[in-house]
């Protein structure tokens, strides 16, 4: 895909859309057997497109086609991922203690709130993500998390300021921390 980042305009995202959904809409289908569904992600997809548009990030298209593929894959993988939260959520709740009960509004809000830390966790790489996990999950120390890894202790402090950093923005972006 060559793409260069240019002002956006309403006309382009119509033609974008008016030329490639039906066809978005059924490489969707024969991807995901599901005409319902393949039509949801289709304008998720587009209304993901357009959310860029709206702050001035519509590319230059010279595949149009490829660009919508790899934007409706990360909408599927999104979908999924936050399936399998809402699915380990549940599991949880199921397996405490105590029955629990969560208004349907803190249930959403706890879902939300676990997507962002996966995405953010997402967002380190696996062995930084790894060595978060070891340390916060497992109780691991440094020396044995760089023993797992099979990298140095120093490469795990790194990994550690890393993910540390990450959770800092995700406080300061969803407003838990003040800066």
């Amino acid at each position: 895909m060559d793409a260069v980042n240019t002002s956006p305009s309403p006309q382009s995202m119509s033609t974008l859309y008016s030329e490639h959904q039906r066809w978005l809409q059924d490489w969707l289908r024969r991807k995901l057997g599901d005409t319902h569904m393949a039509a949801d992600f289709a304008q998720d997809t587009f209304l993901r497109i357009l959310a860029g548009v709206a702050k001035g990030q519509l590319p230059v298209l010279h595949e149009p086609r490829h660009y919508l593929v790899t934007i409706a894959n990360r909408v599927m993988v999104d979908h999924f991922r936050r399936q399998a939260l809402e699915r380990a959520w549940l599991d949880a709740l199921a397996f405490a203690p105590e029955p629990v009960q969560f208004s349907p509004e803190m249930q959403l809000a706890a879902i939300e709130t676990l997507c962002e830390i996966d995405a953010m966790l997402q967002g380190l790489g696996a062995k930084p993500r790894q060595a978060f996990l070891m340390s916060q999950l497992e109780g691991l120390g440094y020396a044995e998390i760089a023993q797992r890894l099979e990298v140095t202790v120093s490469s795990v402090k790194k990994y550690m300021a890393r993910a540390t950093e990450q959770c800092l923005l995700f406080l300061v972006r969803t407003g838990e921390f003040a800066a």
